[in-house]
This record gives structure tokens, C-alpha cells and sequence, in this order.
């Protein structure tokens, strides 16, 4: 099999990895999808991290793409700590399941560590991200706001012993608070491509619906 290779993304590559996360989310979890949209709005948001961002490239084409923006915790005294969250996460479907989500994740990971970031927080399966080390938020005592455990809320400390226990909740980068008319505006100048109901997308509003009890 042909390897690809990581490397970081450059202003060329910004309409290919729309369109790739176009067509990775496309009816996965709602029909249609808008995280191609958040794709063509994040690089201008003070929160968005250019030396996080990293492309899978093979034969020239662009099979992978991962994007990171600042985010933080707050522990109960109001101390801060800025951390990261990536997304999104996009493999072209021909070649997903083939290992290169993993590769940008740990491509990242390593450079993050290097920025002196020690912790990631991040929304998804946890069947696709417990292999790279990601955990419950709840191991970590880490809520969303109002205290609650999301299911779908995983947290990597990218240093060990980083997060020391003490209640910390997570506020995200506002440029993931998508104004939805905005959003469905900019995907109807687009190529039209059909809407559907899957099943993957019931699974996500259970995953999504969902939170962990305190004990």
C-alpha cells in the first residue's frame, strides 16, 4: 500500500480540505453537514492554531486534514489554563479506517507537546479516540458548563499529571458557535448534493444527548 506523508498546511491547500471535509461529514451526523463551513470560517478566528494544522497527502491529493483552536479550563478558584481541542478531524472515505486519522492525530500531538500545550479536550465516539490515549472527561473531574459530564466530551493530557483532580470545566473557542442560517447559505452556493437520513445519525444524537452521573 502507498504511504502518504504529513505535512502542514499551507494557503494552497484551503479550498481541498473543505471539500474533503465536505464529503467526510456529509450525512454522518445530520443530513447534510456544516462542518465544511467551519472549516471556511475558522482560519480567520483569533482562536484558530496555523502550526497545528496538518494535512495527509498522497500522490499530490489530499486525503486527510486536521485543524486545532484554543480552548480552556477554569478550576473553581478561577484559575485558567489554556489547552487545545481539534476539529475537525476529516479522511477522504476511500481511505478511512487505513491509520491516517492516527497519524495527524499523533503528528499533532507531538507538536502541540512541543508548543508547551499539556492537554487536549475534544467532542466524539470514544470508540474512535480511546486507542490514542483520550479518556472520559470524568476520569479527569473536567465538565462542560452547568457540571455536567458529556459522554462525548474526552480529554488527552499530553503530559502526564497535568490535570491534578481539581474540578475544571471547559469552555471551546466561540468560532464553534456556528450561526446555522450562515452556515446553510453557504453550502446552497455550493454543488448540490443530496440529503439523507442514516442511521449513523441517530447514533450520534443518543451519543451526543448523553451524560455521565457523578458517581
Amino acid at each position: 500500500m502507498e504511504q502518504w506523508i504529513i505535512r502542514p498546511e499551507v494557503p494552497g491547500d484551503y479550498a481541498p480540505v473543505e471539500a474533503l471535509t465536505r464529503r467526510a461529514f456529509w450525512n454522518l451526523y445530520t443530513p447534510g453537514c456544516y462542518e465544511h463551513y467551519l472549516v471556511h470560517i475558522m482560519r480567520r478566528h483569533p482562536d484558530f492554531l496555523p502550526e497545528l494544522a496538518f494535512v495527509a497527502e498522497l500522490r499530490g491529493e489530499i486525503v486527510g486534514s486536521i485543524l486545532y483552536t484554543r480552548a480552556k479550563l477554569t478550576d473553581e478558584q478561577g484559575e485558567e489554563r489554556e489547552i487545545l481541542t481539534f476539529g475537525p478531524i476529516s479522511v477522504a472515505p476511500e481511505y478511512q479506517r487505513q491509520g491516517i486519522g492516527k497519524a495527524l492525530m499523533e503528528h499533532s500531538f507531538a507538536k502541540a507537546r512541543e508548543m508547551g500545550y499539556d492537554a487536549v479536550v475534544i467532542f466524539g465516539a470514544p470508540a474512535n479516540y480511546v486507542g490514542r490515549g483520550f479518556r472520559s472527561c470524568r476520569r479527569y473531574n473536567v465538565t462542560a458548563e452547568g457540571g455536567i459530564f458529556p459522554a462525548a466530551m474526552l480529554v488527552k493530557e499530553l503530559r502526564p499529571g497535568t490535570l491534578d483532580g481539581r474540578r475544571w470545566v471547559y469552555a471551546g473557542s466561540s468560532v464553534m458557535e456556528l450561526d446555522m442560517e450562515a452556515a446553510a447559505a453557504y453550502t446552497a452556493g455550493l454543488e448540490p448534493w443530496e440529503e439523507k437520513v442514516l442511521p449513523s445519525q441517530e447514533e450520534f444524537y443518543i451519543l451526543s444527548h448523553s451524560v455521565l452521573s457523578e458517581s
